[in-house]
């Protein structure tokens, strides 16, 4: 069977791209089901268990009842995968924004943040390091020796509370070796990428094994600015550290530490005037980040079915954060319309907007575990506490302000959990879990606002496993998240809305998972609705000219936005989720997955308190009443298959595909559609390997963020144009490692 691809396929639908999905299962059914017939030698085939760890325990992913998707070591370097964002979208469902020099802000079934300047941001996808809690500073979740990645989709409300509201990303490093090993990765692609990589693992002594590992990822970017002349103003210069050290302190007690060190030094200049890769800049910005992170995990096993947990963790960062409020330079007006000349002023502005942040963290995490498998009952459980204790200071600085702007935000998180997995008659599997969480915080700025707020949350959720075979499943799903309520520090936001409510979501989820065809195919489905409640949405007031002026009209408008987040009364999301892997061909396996989703806002509630009236005000924010969320395309799947050349080449082709969707709940833009292209071809012999790898094949411009509510060209008079943030061009790229 051959399948044509061509550059129409942004005009599928959902329907037809899942039609066109099962007619290729179907055809890849039948091919098994005869070459099984013919050759008899699927019962010697080797089967990988994929196992995730996010559970407190590790768990068969095909045995595990709830939508997961697990990368692992083999698929972050099939697509040359430096950062986290590298790999989000080979998950159904799975989005993410830039705004930054890489994708930190992720959303998961359309729920999930795109920004964070002035305002302290509760996110609703958490992200975890080794049990580092790496949430709101996933700029430093580089893939540096990581052994997979855990997507975990709906809520986490149980094992992983407030920021687990839409899901939870799960990075897990590689463990030390008892014996030496070492291994070095080099590699360099187009726009001047550079990467070295170093990992070293051994045994200290028969109790005691150590691994660390570094690399140091480089690029020009792909921005030409023309008025510096400079190709390097949207670099990367990534510098990873991690170190692991397992200490058997005695039969029953392990105790392994994790460290991780990031300097990330990146520059920040992709927005264009003409919406494209060429920029105008005089002071280009940068995204830079610090972080000294670290884990103590003990493990006691206190009796044959019981053991006992514990997790201390901490990370501390210092992130700047600032770029080019004009996107220009004070001669962009000469020999244009707008030259200074033919009106007597100037219709240029310059400022420049920086944001300095210091993020702290710590957390602890105690538990208990029973193991079923080792107990008559059968009955597995998980109890236990969880603190957290963050500070986030910021500084902003900005052209227009005379003074620095500051803020203070400090949460302590409290927690109590359990669940348990109780088998019955007839293979059938109840688990249900609850959590209840407090959160204190504390909010104070420079403009005197003092605000302190106390909460209490439930989460938690049921499930019903049938195991009809050995190797198959199904299962049914009800669990409940929440996001914890903040405040607004916007300097004309009504004092009744400095603060907005928590939000809540209950998710109910039926599914599919298993191995079919004396295990050729393996195949995860699942099917959703999600019912959201005071959606945290965020908005922009434009108060008045940056300068401070009023905006008067037909005049020129470098405005000042003054951001907040509202709570919209209600939404839903439903859709589906398929991963799938055919091996019952010599020659190639082939994988897929697709997301399907449909999304709406039911009611949306715009400011109760701001007077319509007032001069330097807009009429109130826009009603996304029956419209789709932000950041939630229709669809999205990626096709692929290795082709196996011979004992030593591999050439993986793989199509991703994406559907339009809205960049923000503040406007009407949206995405252009797209389909992209990779190639890569492996040779790998004995303890060496080499990649050669095409990134985006036909050079699609990807956009990954947008504004469509202002403008801010002065040749056109700032007129409210569509601004864009593009991912990476086509990128031709090899890399080698050696073990040794």
């Amino acid at each position: 069977m051959s399948v044509s691809l061509s550059r129409t396929a942004s005009l599928l639908s959902p329907t037809v791209l899942l039609s066109a999905l099962c007619t290729l299962t179907l055809s890849c059914v039948v091919s098994g089901q005869e070459k099984a017939q013919q050759e008899n030698v699927v019962d010697n085939m080797d089967e990988t268990v994929l196992l995730v760890t996010a559970e407190f325990k590790d768990t068969n992913i095909l045995k595990l009842p709830a939508s997961v998707t697990l990368v692992d070591e083999a698929t972050i370097l099939r697509n040359n995968a430096h950062h986290v964002a590298d790999v989000l979208n080979l998950a159904p469902n799975v989005n993410f924004a830039t705004g930054a020099s890489r994708g930190k802000f992720i959303q998961i079934r359309g729920v999930g943040e795109r920004s964070e300047f002035t305002e302290p941001v509760n996110y609703s996808v958490g992200v975890v390091v080794d049990g580092i809690d790496m949430t709101g500073i996933a700029s430093g979740a580089t893939l540096l020796d990581t052994q997979q990645v855990e997507i975990l989709r709906g809520p986490q409300g149980t094992l992983y509370g407030a920021n687990g509201l839409a899901g939870l990303i799960n990075l897990v490093s590689k463990s030390p070796t008892e014996s030496m090993y070492a291994k070095i990765t080099a590699g360099v692609e187009e726009f001047g990428g550079r990467n070295l990589g170093v990992v070293m693992s051994n045994a200290i002594s028969e109790n005691v094994a150590y691994r660390i590992a570094a690399n140091h990822y480089v690029s020009d970017g792909y921005m030409d600015n023309v008025f510096l002349q400079r190709d390097d103003t949207n670099n990367f210069d990534e510098l990873s550290l991690r170190g692991k050290l397992a200490y058997q302190a005695s039969e029953n007690l392990t105790i392994t530490t994790n460290l991780l060190w990031v300097d990330i030094d990146n520059g920040y200049d992709a927005f264009s005037l003409d919406s494209n890769r060429t920029t105008y800049s005089d002071e280009p910005g940068y995204d830079r980040q610090k972080t000294q992170a670290g884990s103590v995990i003990m493990d006691w096993q206190m009796s044959v079915d019981k053991k006992v947990e514990v997790l201390f963790s901490f990370a501390d960062s210092e992130l700047v954060y600032g770029f080019d409020e004009d996107w220009s330079h004070t001669g962009i007006c000469d020999n244009t319309p707008c030259d200074s000349e033919l009106f007597g002023f100037d219709w240029w502005y310059s400022s420049f907007d920086n944001y300095l942040r210091d993020n702290s963290n710590y957390s602890a995490d105690f538990r208990i575990l029973s193991d079923g498998e080792t107990n008559a009952s059968q009955i597995s459980w998980v109890a236990g506490i969880y603190m957290r204790d963050q500070q986030i200071d910021l500084v902003r600085e900005y052209t227009f302000n005379p003074d620095d702007f500051s803020n203070q935000y400090a949460t302590q998180n409290t927690a109590f959990y359990g669940q348990i997995s109780q088998p019955f008659v007839n293979d059938l599997t109840l688990i249900y879990g609850l959590r209840f969480e407090n959160q204190k915080a504390d909010y104070d700025d420079i403009s005197g606002i003092s605000v302190s707020r106390s909460e209490n949350f439930f989460g938690g959720k049921i499930a019903l496993e049938y195991a009809y075979t050995n190797n198959q499943m199904l299962y049914g799903l009800i669990s409940r998240g929440y996001k914890t309520g903040g405040f607004n520090n916007g300097a004309l936001i009504p004092l009744e809305d400095k603060e907005y409510d928590a939000e809540f979501m209950w998710n109910y989820e039926l599914g599919l998972k298993g191995n079919w065809l004396n295990n050729l195919l393996t195949a995860q489905l699942s099917a959703f609705y999600q019912d959201r409640k005071d959606i945290q949405s965020k908005q922009s007031l434009v108060t008045s000219q940056a300068d401070g002026t009023p905006v008067q009209e037909g005049g020129v408008c470098p405005c000042n936005f003054s951001d907040y987040i509202q709570n919209a009364a209600q939404g839903f999301s439903l859709g589906t989720e398929l991963e799938m892997q055919w091996r019952g061909w010599d020659a190639a396996h082939l994988y897929a997955s697709v997301g399907l989703l449909q999304s709406e806002f039911d009611d949306f509630l715009s400011l109760t308190h701001i007077d319509a009236d007032l001069e330097q005000m807009p009429p109130v924010p826009y009603d996304l009443s029956g419209r789709a969320v932000a950041h939630a395309p229709e669809y999205q799947a990626v096709l692929g298959a290795n082709w196996f050349i011979n004992q030593y080449l591999t050439f993986n082709t793989q199509v991703e595909l994406k559907d339009e969707f809205y960049l923000s709940d503040r406007h009407q833009l949206k995405s252009d559609a797209y389909e992209i292209i990779n190639l890569n071809l492996n040779y790998q012999q004995s303890d060496w390997q080499v990649n050669l790898f095409v990134r985006n094949l036909t050079d699609e411009a990807v956009q990954t963020r947008g504004f469509g509510s202002f403008g801010n060209d002065p040749r056109n008079f700032y007129e409210t144009e569509a601004y864009f943030q593009f991912a990476a061009p086509r990128i031709v790229g090899i890399n080698a490692s050696v073990e040794f």
